[in-house]
């Protein structure tokens, strides 16, 4: 897994995703979220658009990413979900707290 995070503004950062976000690698996105909004990004958006898989552990991370920014007074959201991720959101209705946007600009632009 691949992690960047890209500022947009001194409160906002869109972080890129590439490769599976499973066990292997989920305690060390969730560590990056945190880490983000610990250096004072209040929105993050997580580009989806090159992450190929998604299991339980990997949404266990993007939850530990939403309640650390809802907690600082943000908000996490993602976007460019694909069909895979999508449909884990749905079972698990988890789309309704991790809402996914067609893409970045999107999310950014999103009202609370």
């Amino acid at each position: 897994m691949e992690i960047t995070v890209n500022p947009v503004d001194e409160r906002t950062a869109v972080v890129q995703l590439r490769g599976r976000l499973d066990l292997l690698v989920a305690a060390e996105v969730k560590q990056r979220l945190v880490q983000a909004v610990n250096e004072g990004f209040r929105l993050l958006v997580v580009d989806m658009s090159e992450v190929s898989f998604v299991d339980s552990s990997g949404l266990g991370a993007l939850i530990g990413g939403l309640k650390a920014t809802r907690l600082a007074g943000g908000d996490l959201r993602l976007a460019s979900v694909g069909a895979q991720a999508q449909a884990i959101l749905e079972l698990t209705t988890l789309n309704r707290v991790l809402r996914p946007y067609p893409n970045v600009a999107e999310a950014l632009q999103a009202n609370l």
